[in-house]
């Protein structure tokens, strides 16, 4: 093991395409997600110390335990790569398994709001698209197949795609935090007064089961996502250095953004009526309505937190392109997931078979509930898989194998062990539904039954390969 964890990386003819800027708005546009403000904003005035508390547990432990574990192996693959090298052939694919599905399935659940964001975009006149399935259906599929094609071509456009998405949801962000001193100087605001949403106070969240579902999807749904640039490190230009650096950068501003952005919902949309697929565009209109000037500037902000969706599922899409071809060069996948384009250099068969896959999700998961059902089965049933691989992630520094723990700080371990217990209460809390739902019971067998009969299939084709 002690070999293995210090081998030179080896060299499959990918190109090198990301640079330090790329990697810090890839950050951005992969941990904050447009959604999460409007999960945290359910918790009306205790939403700041919930973020803070969340980032505490969370958040600075996956940072240092990314850090740490790419430092010395800042290899194509990322996490599978770590895991691998720690628990041996079957962890690292159970953890590369659970990360794809992961990969795959918020992909889905990023494309599957999109119709709803677009609806806020065009006004109250076509309040009736997030419902039509055929109409829904038919303008994902022709987003997957423009994804699917850019992904083939490489990171060398895909990188833009990112970095305009990264780009565009700051801006929103920065038009976000300022609408309630827009409001206030508009006379706006209403009966709920500019303190009721951006005085941060720290309340405590109500005690009940509701609060404690809405804490555990932000520990991991929303604050996760700083490991999975790794994915692409054989294709970043000095990896070992410029991930960590990214990390660095990119922290303080996705944590401001999500505390003062929240502040922003919550002061315009009750936490009853927030939509929890798209709070943002919600408040927009809330805030500006939907005629003259500020009926601009809200399609403005909608457009741009369309161009975020896009430059997120083109990045999550195209992470977990890598991961069969990363674990195929082990031997673990077939050779066919390994094939590279000539000219490009990029996994296309892998790519083709994500891109079927994706749509085959979106398809199942909104067939017989309404869409902010179909949005949250998608939603958590990705990340009950994101949670167990990130408690892999976690065990590494703590029991993973001998030699590689000792080119860890000691006090990695105990920072380890807050971010696994934290990946544990996300995982408990992920079935109990925060939104109205057809059948609760049916939704949680959904989520926890997607997670035990996927990791089952896995152990079996593992077993069945070797």
């Amino acid at each position: 093991m002690a070999k293995a964890s210090t081998a030179p990386p080896v060299e499959h003819g990918l190109q090198r395409q990301l640079g330090l800027r790329d990697l810090v708005l890839a950050q951005v546009l992969c941990v904050v997600g447009s959604s999460w403000v409007g999960v945290a904003a359910g918790l009306g005035r205790a939403q700041a110390l919930t973020w803070i508390a969340a980032m505490l547990l969370f958040y600075f432990p996956m940072a240092a335990v990314v850090i740490g574990l790419n430092r010395i192996m800042p290899l194509e693959g990322g996490l599978y790569v770590w895991a691998h090298r720690a628990f041996g052939g079957l962890g690292g694919f159970l953890t590369a398994w659970n990360l794809w599905v992961y990969g795959i399935a918020v992909t889905a659940a990023i494309l599957y709001a999109i119709p709803t964001e677009l609806a806020y975009l065009i006004g109250p006149r076509a309040a009736w698209l997030p419902e039509s399935h055929l109409a829904s259906l038919a303008i994902v599929g022709c987003i997957v197949a423009a994804i699917t094609a850019a992904a083939v071509r490489g990171l060398e456009w895909g990188k833009w795609i990112h970095n305009t998405g990264g780009a565009a949801m700051i801006t929103v962000f920065v038009g976000l935090i300022l609408l309630p001193a827009w409001a206030f100087w508009r006379h706006r605001l209403g009966h709920q007064g500019i303190n009721h949403g951006m005085d941060l106070a720290l309340a405590l969240p109500p005690r009940n089961l509701r609060s404690m579902a809405l804490f555990g999807q932000m520990l991991v749904g929303a604050l996760s996502g700083l490991e999975y640039i790794a994915i692409f490190a054989g294709e970043s230009r000095q990896p070992a250095r410029n991930i960590a650096r990214s990390v660095w950068i990119a922290s303080p501003i996705i944590c401001l953004m999500f505390i003062l952005g929240t502040g922003s919902v919550v002061a315009f949309a009750t936490p009853e009526h927030i939509d929890f697929i798209a709070p943002i565009p919600q408040t927009m209109r809330i805030a500006l309505g939907d005629s003259g000037v500020g009926n601009l500037i809200a399609m403005t902000a909608i457009l741009l937190v369309q161009l975020r969706l896009l430059g997120a599922s083109s990045f999550l899409f195209t992470g977990a392109t890598r991961l069969p071809m990363a674990v195929g060069w082990d031997g673990l996948l077939p050779e066919w997931f390994t094939r590279l384009h000539p000219r490009w250099r990029t996994p296309v068969n892998s790519i083709l078979c994500i891109g079927g896959l994706v749509m085959l999700l979106i398809v199942l998961a909104s067939v017989g509930v309404h869409a902010q059902e179909a949005f949250q089965v998608l939603s958590n049933a990705s990340m009950t898989h994101y949670e167990l691989m990130y408690m892999a992630m976690f065990a590494i520094p703590m029991v993973g194998a001998a030699a590689l723990r000792k080119s860890l700080p000691a006090w990695l371990k105990w920072v380890s062990l807050a971010g696994f217990c934290a990946s544990l209460f996300s995982l408990l809390t992920s079935v109990f539904p925060f939104v109205d739902v057809v059948n609760p019971i049916g939704y949680a067998a959904k989520i926890a039954g997607a997670v035990v009969v996927s990791n089952i299939a896995a152990v079996v084709f593992y077993k069945l390969r070797n």
